[in-house]
């Protein structure tokens, strides 16, 4: 086999890099739909992103262990000072300010912090003595590594990136083998402060499209209409959807956001069950292979990187689906690999960069795992 195929193809991770690609490519199918049937504006910048992605993802996947050891903190404040920035000279969209105009590119820093807050905490806790790990040491400087940028996120205002932030450090908290007592405590005490942060924490449109969640019918031309015709796109794709380029609801505009937070109610509509099946299996399937990278990792540092990553696409994926059905509040959160957007496909890629980084990592040596 290895005088067939050349050695550098042949050791890819070809069981991820086949569904991401399936995954992409179909994405771009349904944004030439969202674009009435044209691959611009959509189709063809969102190729054109993944392709750049993939360069960098190569080049995260060729770092070695130590040298990104080295970057781990001068990222996390590089980052952080970014954050700082937009609340400074940040552009200001949509009533939000959260992206830095860098003259090449528009840059959204809060995005860098999700993959960045990851790698933190895994180092942290891979310097951090097992015998410590009880101690406040171990709860409070991970927990002032995630709130200090949730806050700044917070005063964007972004509650869907501030949460994605959060997930993933609390996912290699646990990992990491913080009591268990301390996050069901933590979680009931959340719930008891819901009906106060729900009137103090959030922006008055946010608690709209929390209260929607629950009863989107009581508004269906207001706050409701994002999941009502979302449901409305979903539903009437049946089995096998209504065919190609014949969605009625984003290509009568009745869709709101077709190609970025509603991608997959537009896929639904024209490829119906069969191809929400097919969006999932793919999902699932990167998904599955990031963990399998999780528990062949050498040493802790590789293990709680590579497992908060696999949290971090999980949480796009999961809150998007949820949200475009009806069950999560529309919070801006794009469908990875297939939503038209830069910042989405940045973090994603370096989500994915970051795991064949580990994968190569664990080809050099032995496993060890989580708890090595």
């Amino acid at each position: 086999m290895n005088t067939v195929i050349p050695a550098p193809i042949a050791r890819q991770p070809w069981s991820m890099l086949i569904p991401l690609f399936l995954l992409v490519g179909f994405g771009a199918a349904v944004l030439y739909s969202a674009g009435g049937g044209s691959m611009s504006p959509f189709a063809s910048s969102h190729l054109l992103r993944f392709g750049v992605a993939m360069v960098m993802a190569s080049v995260i996947a060729s770092l070695p262990r130590e040298l990104v050891k080295f970057l781990t903190y001068p990222a996390y404040v590089a980052v952080l000072l970014l954050l700082i920035a937009v609340e400074i000279i940040g552009q200001v969209g949509g009533g939000s300010q959260r992206w830095l105009d860098l003259g090449f590119m528009v840059l959204q820093p809060s995005e860098l912090m999700k993959p960045v807050v990851v790698v933190t905490l895994a180092h942290f806790y891979a310097s951090l003595p097992l015998g410590m790990i009880t101690s406040w040491r171990a709860l409070l400087v991970p927990g002032a590594f995630i709130a200090v940028p949730v806050a700044f996120v917070l005063l964007q205002p972004d509650l869907g990136t501030s949460l994605a932030i959060a997930f993933g450090g609390v996912v290699v908290m646990l990992l990491a083998g913080l009591p268990l007592k301390w996050f069901l405590g933590a979680g009931a005490a959340a719930a008891a402060a819901a009906p106060a942060l729900f009137y103090l924490a959030l922006q008055p449109y946010q608690q709209r499209r929390v209260l929607t969640m629950f009863n989107p019918e009581a508004d269906p031309l207001g706050a409701g209409y994002h999941i009502t015709q979302s449901k409305i796109a979903i539903g009437s794709g049946g089995i096998f959807g209504k065919g190609f380029n014949n969605g009625s609801q984003s290509h009568l505009q009745y869709l709101p956001e077709p190609h970025t937070d509603f991608v997959f109610a537009t896929m639904a509509e024209e490829w119906g069950f069969i191809g929400g099946l097919f969006v999932i299996g793919m999902f699932a399937l990167i998904l599955r292979w990031g963990w399998r990278v999780a528990m062949d990792a050498r040493d802790r540092f590789s293990s709680l990187l590579a497992a908060g990553m696999v949290a971090t696409i999980f949480f796009y994926i999961a809150v998007n689906l949820l949200m475009v059905m009806g069950f999560a509040p529309v919070v801006g959160i794009p469908l990875p690999f297939m939503s038209h957007g830069g910042s989405s496909m940045l973090t994603n890629m370096i989500c994915i960069g970051a795991l064949m980084m580990v994968n190569s990592w664990n080809r050099r040596a032995p496993r060890t795992g989580l708890a090595g």
